[in-house]
């Protein structure tokens, strides 16, 4: 096994010096447990005993940071603070404010839609920061993926690994779908135009979007030629975009009426949770910035800065926007497929939707190369792991960039933009991304409490129960929401153990790991927050959109128990020993230098 792992995925240069596509079997399946037929279905015999391996085994830092060397080239260090909190800003502000908040006022909350984007900014925030430490202390592609390696095993960290991808795929194809309607609305058209109408297929997949493909094509050559040049690119994206954004507020505000705010919550607190959560799509796109850090100068200084910094901005950016739309005209008038633009020509600004149009494709555009750059780096570092084929792990090594990946995420993002509506990709966009998210906190509390052969057996109970009573009175909270439109009684319950279990991890539970560069503050309130509102927030989507992404779960457990398990298991015990071996010969070489001393 040693021999075929390394050359196709453990690092050597045998697939890197190789030029073009390569389809190979050994390119995607080179484990030993892919050797021959009899091998699989010897693996698939050990099936229970390599998964329980792969459940209680953890990553380490410096195994993550080794792994960097199995895509043959480093990746170049071209990005600073500045270029995150553009990229920040890049890969968060475009289809979510532009298209859904008009959706939202319209159909949910009303004017309140500004307070739906204060709830979901402040789960987004409260996410931030504990990305943060993660992205300072692990500076490697594989952002989230790394971090629940680490802290949380394989196991976990795979499906979570799988909603990331989904994650990517569905806000890329949602975006492309969004750039066509503004298109459409700058060409004085009407989006329906541009689309073509399938009957044979089925509602909500037959309306087909040939320019978000193309959208989607030209995007992937920017970034498979070069990160900076991607960086550079959504810089200048960006100060247009921000322009027209600070037109859009201001002269809204201009045009705008006080009395459009009443009534201010016409679907009541209900209304305001339900948008919170569909508009956290608005949000995704932040953690792609963390995927950078094997890019990025100074991780230490560079990543806190960029990522809180674009965060908060952000959020401003959003609730103004918000408070101007509504305040232009009564959230009942509110066009729901390009409301900024139509809002200005019902005020009489005809030649501002125009502007607003351009502005919205130029954001657009910055979010789908953000996206397909982040996107390109998850799937790079779990291939490092082997649960995905190794071929995605190639680096080029002119452009620096893995453009294996890249192809492949963006030709799987212009498949599902081509036949699939908005409304379908952004509910079940905010399902796989609160659960990352909420992992994410989980593996941050780990991390701070329990590190092995330093936290007692003791400790390391009382951890559990205050991690499964946090977790467990948050779902019953958000469960009660979804099913007791009146009910208060059981808030009085799960609130309170939520608190007492947070303050009990808090007195009775030491941590055990002490941030080197940077911190999430107020640790274990900040990410216990996270995980709860999070949760509460994945209880206002609706049932369909939960039914599609159990069944995509299904499949990454099938994918996992017939492929994945047995390449990452094989892959793993061959570095395990590959580690000994090199550490047995160091100990020799330091053993001769010491007998030659002698002499």
């Amino acid at each position: 096994m040693g021999g075929v792992v390394e050359a196709n995925g453990g690092g050597s240069t045998g697939l890197t010096r190789r030029r073009g596509c390569s389809c190979t079997k050994d390119d995607f399946l080179p484990e030993e447990s892919f050797k021959s037929w009899g091998n699989y279905v010897s693996a698939l015999r050990q099936t229970p005993a390599r998964l329980a391996d792969r459940v209680l085994t953890r990553s380490t830092v410096e195994a993550e940071m080794e792994m960097k060397t199995r895509s043959g080239n480093e990746m170049k260090r071209t990005l600073s603070w500045w270029d995150l909190i553009w990229l920040g800003l890049g890969a968060v502000i475009g289809a979510g404010i532009f298209v859904l908040t008009g959706l939202e006022a319209h159909d949910d909350a009303g004017p309140a839609v500004v307070l739906s984007y204060v709830v979901s900014g402040l789960s987004a925030l409260l996410s931030v920061f504990c990305y943060t430490e993660f992205a300072v202390e692990i500076p490697v592609a594989g952002g989230s993926f790394a971090y629940l390696r680490v802290e949380l095993g394989d196991f976990v960290a795979f499906i979570a690994a799988g909603n990331i991808l989904l994650e990517y795929i569905i806000g890329g194809a949602a975006v492309a779908r969004s750039w066509t309607s503004y298109f459409a609305t700058l060409c004085n058209h009407k989006p329906e135009q541009f689309r073509i109408h399938a009957t044979s297929l089925a509602e909500g997949y037959n309306q087909l979007d040939p320019i978000a493909v193309a959208v989607c094509i030209v995007i992937c050559l920017i970034a498979v030629l070069s990160t900076k040049g991607s960086s550079r690119f959504n810089y200048v994206a960006s100060v247009v975009h921000i322009a027209v954004i600070l037109f859009i507020i201001i002269a809204g505000f201009i045009k705008s009426d006080t009395k459009n705010l009443t009534p201010f919550a016409p679907f009541g607190p209900r209304g305001i949770f339900r948008a919170s959560a569909v508009l956290f799509f608005a949000y995704v796109g932040f953690d792609a910035v963390s995927t950078m850090a094997e890019e990025t100068k100074n991780p230490g200084r560079d990543i806190p800065i960029g990522l809180v910094g674009s965060m908060v901005l952000t959020t401003a950016i959003y609730c103004l926007m918000a408070i101007a739309l509504t305040m232009m005209q009564p959230y009942t008038t509110i066009d729901v497929n390009a409301p900024f633009s139509m809002a200005f020509k019902q005020v009489g600004w005809g030649w501002a939707q125009y502007l607003v149009a351009f502005g919205a494709l130029k954001g657009m555009t910055s979010v789908l190369l953000v996206n397909s750059v982040g996107q390109a780096r998850y799937l790079t570092h779990i291939a490092r792991t082997h649960m995905m084929p190794p071929w995605f792990a190639k680096v080029d090594p002119k452009t620096g960039t893995p453009i294996n990946a890249t192809v492949v995420m963006l030709a799987a993002t212009a498949v599902i933009a081509f036949f699939t509506k908005l409304d379908i990709l952004s509910n079940l966009l905010s399902i796989s991304t609160l659960f990352i998210f909420m992992l994410v906190s989980v593996a941050l509390l780990v991390r701070r409490f329990y590190v092995s052969g330093v936290t007692t057996n003791d400790h390391r109970n009382k951890l559990i129960v205050c991690l499964v009573l946090i977790i467990g009175s948050s779902i019953t909270t958000a469960a009660y929401w979804g099913i007791s439109e009146t009910g208060w009684i059981a808030y009085c319950i799960t609130v309170p153990v939520w608190f007492l279990a947070t303050a009990g991890l808090w007195f009775f539970v030491p941590q055990a790991h002490k941030p080197t560069l940077w911190g999430v503050p107020l640790v274990p309130w900040l990410p216990s927050a996270s995980i709860a509102i999070n949760i509460f927030l994945l209880g206002s989507i609706d049932k369909d959109s939960f039914i599609r992404f159990l069944g995509w779960t299904g499949f990454l457990l099938a994918y996992y128990v017939f492929f994945g398990l047995h390449a990452s298991y094989d892959t793993a015990k061959f570095f395990d020993a590959k580690a000994i071996q090199e550490k047995a010969y160091s100990k020799v070489e330091e053993g001769q230098v010491a007998s030659s001393a002698t002499h």
